[in-house]
């Protein structure tokens, strides 16, 4: 059982470390910023599902592009 945990924990770090991890969470960094200031111009809580589909037609190619 000792090794699973090893192996496990090995997978973990692995993705944990990976290039495709850190860009998903620098995207949803940046989602979630968004949110914050369109929920204060809103005056509420868009929500993470507005945010993110918002985030992506307004804002991601630039994103992207300015990243590599």
């Amino acid at each position: 059982m000792s090794e699973k945990r090893e192996i496990n924990a090995d997978s973990k770090n692995m993705v944990m470390n990976s290039a495709l991890y850190r860009e998903f969470l620098a995207e949803r960094d940046e989602i979630l910023k968004h949110k914050w200031i369109e929920s204060e111009k809103a005056g509420f809580d868009i929500g993470f599902e507005r945010a993110l589909l918002d985030w992506i037609v307004k804002h991601r190619a630039n994103w992207r592009k300015a990243r590599r």
